[in-house]
């Protein structure tokens, strides 16, 4: 479980210093849904740049030079690879023939073991699973949302995917994670975050008052964002799916469970084979976590006890 964030500033009205405002307000939000590291990714004279640091966002000072058009960020609470290792955190960079990247994924894969024997994908320092998208991407030689759509269809498991083109196009890859993207028309701006709750707290602390529309997005769509402002849609098939999750863990799930798509439900149903109450299911589940990633922390119980410690903390 973590997040993502950032924003594409296609009109070039909005003040640096709002920018950086609004980068910090929005990595801070996101710290309850993460805070062993913080990075972003940002275009400087077609060059990808990356900052990233082993601390929470409170902790970090996120700047860029001005007139960087689009930003990329991360907040992320480790599942696999230490956060110590700063490699391991995201977001991450890559090179396809043609053009250079940075990529940031909030969710969990499992089969990455998996490509990297089919694939013929060598391993690396970086131990986190979120890499293997990046070693898929750079197998192609343009990264267009042609490739973005296979690399999306060959990974298993829970996802956003957030990915920056050293041009300044940006692909926002929904998954069964979530994200929420609102459009700012007149300064002509978009500006994202995983949850809801994130991004409208960041827009209220950094005092950005335009008005906005919000950009649905839904599993299986891949958005290409232009740099000049103009959104292309396109799909990818999901090969995901609640049942396989339970399935890959052998667990013993009723027939009618596996073919029943309402997964609130099913958690509220079994949670109490973890030990978890149903009123900490709906406390997560009402501040904006999906059903994946509360399945993700059903099976670390520390990851568990943390998100509602910090999330009680909010709301005492």
């Amino acid at each position: 479980m973590c997040a993502v964030f950032g924003y594409l500033n296609y009109g070039k009205k909005v003040n640096h210093k709002v920018l950086v405002r609004l980068i910090n307000e929005l990595a801070k939000s996101a710290e309850i849904r993460g805070t062993d590291a913080t990075g972003i990714s940002y275009v400087n004279d077609g060059k990808m740049v990356t900052f990233k640091k082993a601390k929470p966002a409170h902790k970090v000072k996120l700047y860029f030079p001005k007139d960087t058009k689009a930003v990329i960020g991360h907040t992320r609470m480790t599942t696999q690879g230490s956060e110590s290792r700063n490699y391991n955190n995201h977001p991450f960079e890559g090179k396809t023939a043609k053009n250079c990247f940075a990529l940031a994924h909030n969710g969990m894969l499992y089969n990455d073991k998996e490509l990297r024997k089919s694939k013929n994908i060598p391993e690396t320092e970086i131990e986190t699973d979120s890499y293997i998208a990046v070693q898929l991407l750079e197998q192609e030689k343009h990264l267009n949302a042609e490739n973005v759509r296979r690399m999306s269809e060959l990974v298993k498991g829970s996802f956003v995917f957030t990915i920056l083109r050293n041009d300044n196009t940006m692909f926002l890859v929904k998954g069964s994670n979530p994200l929420t993207i609102y459009h700012f028309s007149e300064p002509g701006i978009y500006v994202y975050a995983s949850t809801k709750s994130i991004l409208d707290e960041a827009l209220k602390k950094s005092a950005f008052n335009y008005k906005f529309c919000e950009i649905r997005v839904s599993e299986g769509e891949i958005l290409e964002i232009s740099p000049d402002g103009k959104i292309s849609r396109s799909t990818f098939e999901s090969s995901e799916n609640y049942y396989s999750f339970f399935n890959r863990y052998s667990w013993d799930i009723p027939e009618y469970l596996a073919e029943n798509d309402e997964h609130e439900e099913m958690l509220m149903e079994y949670c109490s084979m973890f030990g978890v109450d149903k009123s900490d299911i709906q406390l997560l589940l009402d501040f904006g976590y999906c059903a994946d990633e509360i399945e993700e922390m059903l099976m670390d119980t520390s990851m568990l006890d943390e998100v509602l410690k910090e999330i009680k903390e909010v709301i005492e």
